[in-house]
């Protein structure tokens, strides 16, 4: 069994994926080809969003946006506490400060009433300007953008969106990549869309922003590859990625999101009388990067992890230590006792197998060793 089956997914989609690798090769034209433009122009269309800049990776994506809007020394970017290390490790890389926000315990998305807490309090200590909120739409799950964007309008913030797990989710009929001001995504391989290597891409409806985005993204370049009117960063995403992501984009709008969808219905009928399993409010679609329940305590979390290995079913925990205990970022300025729900996710979360391959009889395998181990 695999945790993510990319393998399964080759095979079925193996002549399209072939076919357009094999177009790149022969006509040798591995950077900035044709094909990443044509995917920038589907996933624009995609998520309702007028520029897509494609880039090298999720990171990247982050990172251009922060670029774009000159955050650095002084300002403030709000970040959720139960994420991905890259999500605050832009905000550092640029010479911002970083401030981790709680989550709420449903949705594990960064919690609206968590956030203004900490917008407040960095106000009142007036050590940095809060200029940006870094939301992650976790799991594939999308953030509360209705109360987030209440929140940035009062405190005129930007919404940087990290749909780095969440392309292909929704609220209603808005899709992810669309919420933020700045928007981005990743394709690395186990992504919702994923390449064979590394991958990204940058959202906005905003003309300068898109071109500013552009010309970041290949060393600050102007009208020629020459001429060089800021200082940039090397992140194109090459064309072999993007024929991979062409190939998988039509299977994953297709069938992909459909199947992975009733992977998690299955599960959380199986599973909902046993074990916490994750929350979608009323109108949020996900796009299941990941399925996660929650066990009681870290022993048996731990404990139902190495029952699963041992009857061959792979497990992951995400994440196993918060944003605010990360050695990069600790210096004594974040109280523990500001990220109470978190704290107790990374004691308490198990992720089970889940991708659109996933057969009913691996499901019942995970589910039939869930239940003996609980019940032992």
């Amino acid at each position: 069994m695999q945790f993510r089956d990319l393998k399964a997914q080759y095979a079925a989609m193996k002549d399209s994926i072939d076919a357009g690798i094999s177009e790149v090769i022969n006509d040798c034209n591995f950077i900035s080809g044709r094909q990443v433009a044509q995917l920038e122009e589907k996933l624009a269309e995609y998520t309702g969003v007028k520029h897509c800049i494609a880039c090298a990776n999720g990171t990247d994506a982050l990172l251009l946006a922060l670029m774009a809007w000159e955050i650095g020394p002084g300002d403030a970017v709000f970040v959720p506490d139960f994420t991905f290390f890259s999500s605050g490790e832009v905000v550092s890389n640029v010479g911002a400060y970083p401030v981790f926000v709680d989550v709420d315990e449903d949705t594990f998305n960064i919690s609206p009433e968590c956030l203004e807490q900490m917008i407040v309090k960095t106000l009142e200590e007036g050590k940095a300007a809060p200029k940006v909120i870094v939301t992650v739409d976790l799991f594939g799950l999308p953030a509360d953008y209705a109360r987030i964007k209440e929140i940035a309008e009062k405190y005129h913030l930007k919404i940087l969106e990290d749909a780095a797990q969440g392309f292909g989710g929704r609220i209603k009929t808005r899709m992810a990549c669309s919420f933020g001001h700045i928007s981005t995504t990743s394709f690395f391989p186990a992504k919702p869309l994923g390449c064979y290597g590394d991958g990204g891409a940058v959202f906005t409806d905003d003309d300068r922003l898109a071109e500013l985005i552009a010309s970041l993204r290949i060393h600050g370049k102007g009208k020629s590859k020459y001429d060089n009117i800021r200082i940039g960063m090397n992140s194109r995403l090459d064309t072999l990625q993007a024929a991979v992501l062409l190939a998988k984009f039509d299977a994953f709008r297709r069938t992909e999101l459909d199947a992975v969808n009733e992977a998690a219905a299955y599960y959380t009928a199986k599973l909902k009388d046993t074990v916490a399993v994750p929350v979608v409010p009323d109108g949020f679609y996900s796009s299941w990067a990941q399925y996660t329940i929650r066990l009681i305590n870290r022993e048996k979390r731990d404990g139902l992890k190495n029952f699963l290995k041992e009857h061959d079913v792979p497990s992951m925990v995400y994440y196993v230590k918060p944003m605010h205990r990360q050695e990069a970022f600790f210096s004594g300025q974040y109280s523990d006792g500001d990220y109470k729900v978190t704290n107790a996710l990374c004691e308490s979360v198990l992720s089970l197998p889940m991708h659109p391959y996933l057969t009913r009889e691996a499901q019942n395998k995970t589910v039939a060793c869930i239940k003996e181990y609980l019940d032992q």
